[in-house]
């Protein structure tokens, strides 16, 4: 066995993404290079670790025991790394976070001092839907989670950040509309949402249903940035979060639209699991959330207050 510590990654990440093309982009190497590594490190086994069946990689039952033997090492690997870092004196690990797909807007200020600052820490973050983010979170694959709606299944605690302000939301075309000639509105441009599970659509529908709401058309769309960028081009009109619009509001791409029940209001969140056993970084990461999120709320989000 002659095996490299950057085969074992560039394998458990196929094993955790079931894709050439994926673990490439994550790991930052070309196709050709990952699958080099992959083949170089199949070789030194008689074994198949894995499999390709219409172009669709599965992992044998052998193949996922090595993977589980090649997490053990990487994760001590990066233990020396942190206790070498540590005994110098300084905060070192990884940090884990996931974030709904709309937290983009939010998690980066609560997280570019902190990491300047302890500029030996790893962060790992993966922006995705909420079930895959409270599916991290249950399974204790993270230290902490952002969301804008709390799980109801989960013993979690919590840390507010700021307001979720959730507005109607159309191009500078809708800019006459009024709450007296709404009815219109909807009975001329479609009502575009977020796919299935986004807390953004389960508000977006709880609202229709409120106002006894019946859209020409709805529309669904698996991102936050394509439905802004469907409402700014005047293909519909959506109920969005106002904290990825400030750009499109202060150039007059899209206005806020005068309607019965709007904004509904929840609050961002960094979540962890009740009595989790924080490692040094999460805890300090914890700490500098709670002793800064004013300063934070301040400096970069005071623009909400406007709308």
């Amino acid at each position: 066995m002659n095996y490299t510590l950057h085969q074992l990654q560039v394998f458990l990440k196929v094993t955790k993404t079931l894709s050439i093309t994926r673990a490439a982009e994550e790991l930052f190497l070309t196709q050709p290079a990952v699958s080099i590594q992959l083949k170089n490190f199949q070789d030194q086994f008689e074994i198949p670790l894995t499999e390709v069946i219409k172009k669709k990689v599965y992992i044998t039952d052998f193949g996922k025991e090595i993977a589980v033997a090649a997490e053990n090492i990487l994760n001590e690997v990066h233990a020396i790394n942190y206790k070498t870092i540590a005994f110098k004196g300084k905060l070192s690990g990884r940090l884990k976070l996931s974030v709904v797909s709309t937290g983009k807007y939010v998690i980066p200020y609560y997280l570019s001092t902190f990491l300047k600052t302890h500029n030996e820490i790893e962060l790992e973050m993966d922006v995705t839907n909420k079930s895959k983010v409270i599916k991290a979170l249950k399974n204790n694959e993270v230290d902490f989670a952002l969301v804008s709606v709390l799980p109801k299944d989960l013993d979690i605690e919590s840390e507010v950040l700021i307001e979720n302000k959730l507005h109607l939301v159309g191009n500078s075309v809708h800019q006459n509309v009024t709450k007296k000639n709404l009815h219109l509105l909807f009975s001329s441009s479609p009502l575009i949402s977020r796919e299935l599970g986004s807390a953004t659509r389960i508000a977006m529908e709880d609202y229709i249903s409120k106002q006894k709401i019946q859209p020409k058309m709805k529309i669904t769309l698996t991102s936050n940035e394509a439905v802004k960028q469907a409402v700014i081009a005047g293909i519909g009109v959506s109920v969005m979060p106002i904290i990825g619009l400030k750009n499109e509001l202060d150039n007059g791409s899209l206005v806020l639209l005068n309607a019965y029940g709007l904004p509904m209001i929840s609050s961002w969140r960094i979540i962890w699991l009740k009595g989790k056993k924080m490692s040094p970084v999460a805890k300090s990461f914890m700490e500098y959330i709670k002793d800064n999120k004013e300063e934070i709320k301040e400096n970069h989000f005071s623009w909400i207050n406007n709308y």
